[in-house]
Formats: C-alpha cells, sequence, structure tokens
C-alpha cells in the first residue's frame, strides 16, 4: 500500500483488534441512538424490519444459529479494524459507495458475509473471487425515506455459483413493505418562496413563465427552518407579491385536477354590491 506521496505503507492487519468494537445486532439499535448524524446516500439506515426478515432468511438458508452475526457498519465506525470473531458472518446494509472495496477486504480476511448491495450496479462490485450476487429484483424504503432498488452480494454460496435470482427474498421484502410504512415529512413553502420542484410542473402542463431579475432574492434557508436544522434542498428564491400572484393562477391553469367554477354576470353584480353601505 502506498500514501500520497508514493512510499510505501504497511498495512495494520485487521486481527491487531486495535478497535476491538464487538458489533453485536442486539446492541446496534441502542447504538444508533447515540448518533444524530446527517444521513447521505450512504446513510441509508435498514429498517429493523427488513433487517430482521433478511438476517433470519439468511441464517435459515445456510444453517447459521452457531454463528455469531455482527453488523460492522455503525456510524463512523472503521470496517477494517472492527473485532471479527472466528466464525462470524458479516450481515449488514455497509455504504455503496465503497462495496467493491469491503468485498475485497473480506475475501481476503476469509470473512464470511451476506452484504445489501446496488441493484442496478450490481455487477460492477469487485468479483475476482467467489461472491455471488443475488437479485430479488425489490426497492427497499430504508429510514430516511430513500426508495432504492437493492440486491445482495454474499461468498456464503457454493463456489460455482455466480448469480442467483432470489424470489423467496423478494417476496420477504415485499410482504414487509406492505405492513410497514416511512412516514416522510411533507414541507410545504409560502407562496412567496419558490423551488426548481414547484416551477417543473408547468412545463410539463404546457405553461411558460417568467421571471426578471429584480422579482427574485436567493434564499438557502428560511428563519423557521433554522430550529430544524434544515435548508431549502437545492436553494430557492423569494419572488415579489406581483410575481407570487401570477404564479399561483399559473399553477391553477397547469393543474389539470382542478376545476375553476366561473361567475355569471348576474353572481358578479351580487358581488359589487357587497360592502355597499348605500343600501
Amino acid at each position: 500500500m502506498k500514501d500520497l506521496f508514493g512510499n510505501e505503507v504497511k498495512r495494520v492487519p485487521f486481527k491487531t483488534k486495535r478497535i476491538q468494537t464487538k458489533c453485536l445486532f442486539d446492541d446496534y439499535d441502542s447504538f444508533v441512538k447515540k448518533f444524530e448524524i446527517k444521513k447521505t446516500t450512504d446513510d441509508c439506515h435498514t429498517p429493523k424490519e427488513i433487517y430482521d426478515g433478511i438476517k433470519n432468511y439468511v441464517v435459515d438458508k445456510f444453517s447459521l444459529q452457531n454463528n455469531e452475526i455482527i453488523r460492522p457498519f455503525y456510524p463512523g465506525l472503521d470496517y477494517e479494524n472492527t473485532f471479527y470473531p472466528e466464525n462470524c458472518v458479516v450481515i449488514d446494509n455497509p455504504p455503496f459507495s465503497i462495496i467493491s472495496q469491503i468485498v475485497k477486504f473480506y475475501t481476503k480476511n476469509d470473512i464470511k458475509f451476506f452484504l445489501f448491495a446496488p441493484h442496478l450496479t450490481l455487477f460492477d462490485v469487485f468479483s475476482k473471487s467467489n461472491i455471488t450476487y443475488v437479485v430479488p429484483n425489490t426497492y427497499i424504503i430504508y429510514e430516511n425515506g430513500a426508495n432504492v432498488k437493492t440486491s445482495f452480494v454474499s461468498n456464503l454460496y457454493e463456489n460455482d455459483l455466480k448469480i442467483v435470482v432470489d424470489a423467496k427474498i423478494y417476496r420477504i421484502i415485499e410482504e414487509i413493505n406492505k405492513k410497514t410504512k416511512i412516514k416522510i415529512p411533507k414541507y410545504k413553502y409560502h407562496n412567496n418562496v419558490i423551488t426548481v420542484s414547484r416551477l417543473a410542473n408547468l412545463a410539463i402542463k404546457g405553461v411558460s413563465f417568467e421571471f426578471k431579475i429584480n422579482d427574485i432574492q436567493g434564499v438557502d434557508t428560511l428563519d423557521s427552518q433554522k430550529k430544524y436544522r434544515k435548508s431549502i434542498f437545492g436553494r430557492g428564491f423569494f419572488i415579489s407579491e406581483l410575481k407570487a400572484a401570477e404564479l399561483k393562477a399559473a399553477e391553477l391553469k397547469a393543474a389539470d385536477d382542478i376545476i375553476e367554477w366561473e361567475l355569471s354576470e348576474r353572481e358578479k353584480e351580487i358581488i359589487k354590491k357587497l360592502g355597499n353601505n348605500d343600501n
């Protein structure tokens, strides 16, 4: 292994137990509660129901009742320096961005694993070893709301099995998805705030709209969002009262599921008399 300057650096063997964190699943929930880390695409915590379903299936399928099942991918930990007991099996959801690196490390050190993996790039995962690609073709709704099509990689199968289409995993996950729903907060911005998402539907519906430079002012975070440590995703703009009214009218025009009832001339005459003290 070389450092940034091309010098040879000796890697510390993973069995040095430098951290020696015992990653038992029984401690996982209490451990995660200690952390409040902003979630990213590599931080999609697996719902307990989904993890339990996959774990139980793998334990039964490969007769792992006497093996220690561990989860080394706690927030902020280094999986390479985690203590791996003899005959343990890793069943976990690792960061997808470095999954090839993880698989390479486990196969090199003869650690058994069954890992969640990205579906669309599954075959890109490091394969110069006896690993099996497991394809259930199902989506998992993770705890941060990310709806990700997920597959798996493992070295628990027979050496000559390279790809397995597993309908049973599909059924397990689909049944759990039907029973459990992840509730994601829905946010609505004030009429005087625009985001890209708000404007996108206008073009689809054939409605054009324009803003001049003096109609808008950029904004990253609203004052009301600060106490929640939130911000406007992708940034937004404040817009003038006039433009806010025009935009609202354009949005009504673009909403094909809204019928606006027009007033007759008779009804308009009634309205003209309202508030008139001369009656």
